[in-house]
């Protein structure tokens, strides 16, 4: 979900937008069972929908309680389909001060319970600050002020975020496996499960890094490109693009000598998934008073990540590398399974599946 709070003609104005899909796990909408949800089907059930709204979302300002009060209702469009837009003016009893100088805490607590994974995007967009937020079923609540657009502040959020992106991005984590789990073996002229086992750590180390440092110096290239607006890909190929690299990474492991070499992978992968990371932060909402601080949060934020998978499967990796069950199991039979589940991505997310 998207929500924003903004203050346009000195008015508070709070929005949120919803799938259509979404919405359907709560309300079963889709009514004549064609798969689709539509307006009409949505707005049959307008006042269930604004109640339960009303009731998962909840404003205060310096500590007191604010009224949403009635909300104007219609369709939006976003890049993966129709959204439910509701839009509420609330007010705000007992606050002295302008409604965007205040202390503002939002709680969200819709479809968690239906989906764990589901989050709302927080963008709050005043004239003198802006900020942002990711809501989720571990973090309902968020407290927002001026002192939010402080570079630090920034910075240390988008950290968190750049962590928490990579940490639930699936395909970015199996992308970066697929690139890792050669690491402890030498290269020989036959198969993967002829390779032998390396001798000494430095050297798989070093290659570690290697593989790690071209991702990152890749995706921040196009990251910081796309979010400036040097470059702006269109939507529908990056996913599917970032599903593909999964397949070559995984298929180039199994390809023995002719392999190609990881860390070239991983840049020029990289360069693709940072389109991806972009579209994320673009989501979020950037400050445009402290860019370079979200841009570089979100940046070490994914490292930290990468770094953390790294730093939990290296070390087995390494104890497991004189294997069969390693060689066959985890790196031919990983390999193909990420094979499968990468050309699956790209279907789906080509649009073949619908």
């Amino acid at each position: 979900s998207y929500l924003t709070l903004s203050m346009p003609a000195e008015q508070l104005t709070l929005r949120a937008d919803m799938h259509l899909r979404d919405l359907d796990l709560v309300f079963d909408l889709d009514e004549n069972r064609d798969g689709q949800v539509t307006w009409a089907e949505t707005q049959a059930r307008r006042a269930e929908l604004l109640g339960w709204m009303t009731q998962g979302i909840v404003l205060h300002a310096s500590g007191q309680s604010c009224t949403l009060g009635p909300a104007d209702l219609k369709a939006s469009l976003h890049a993966d389909g129709t959204y439910l837009s509701a839009v509420w003016t609330p007010t705000c009893l007992g606050v002295t001060e302008r409604l965007d100088e205040a202390r503002l805490t939002l709680r969200y607590d819709l479809i968690f319970a239906q989906d764990n994974l589901h989050r709302g995007l927080l963008k709050v967009d005043f004239a003198k600050y802006q900020s942002s937020a990711l809501l989720s079923p571990e973090r309902p609540e968020v407290e927002v002020d001026a002192a939010d657009s402080h570079p630090l502040r920034v910075l240390g959020r988008y950290v968190v975020e750049g962590i928490w992106h990579i940490w639930i991005g699936i395909d970015h984590i199996v992308f970066l496996l697929s690139l890792l789990v050669l690491a402890p073996l030498q290269s020989a002229r036959h198969k993967v499960v002829h390779w032998q086992a390396a001798t000494q750590l430095r050297p798989v180390v070093m290659d570690v890094l290697a593989v790690v440092t071209a991702f990152t110096v890749a995706h921040s290239i196009t990251l910081g490109l796309t979010i400036t607006g040097w470059l702006t890909p269109p939507a529908h190929w990056v996913e599917p693009a970032i599903a593909l690299s999964v397949v070559l990474a995984a298929f180039n492991n199994l390809l023995g000598i002719s392999s190609l070499k990881r860390w070239r992978l991983a840049f020029v992968f990289g360069l693709v998934h940072g389109f991806g990371f972009a579209s994320v932060l673009l989501d979020l909402g950037l400050p445009a008073s402290a860019l370079l601080a979200a841009l570089g949060g979100f940046n070490l934020g994914v490292e930290l990540g990468q770094l953390a998978i790294v730093g939990a499967f290296l070390p087995i990796a390494w104890a497991l590398r004189r294997t069969r069950f390693y060689r066959w199991v985890v790196v031919t039979g990983g390999s193909l399974a990420i094979v499968v589940l990468g050309l699956f991505w790209t279907v789906q997310r080509v649009g073949w599946l619908d």
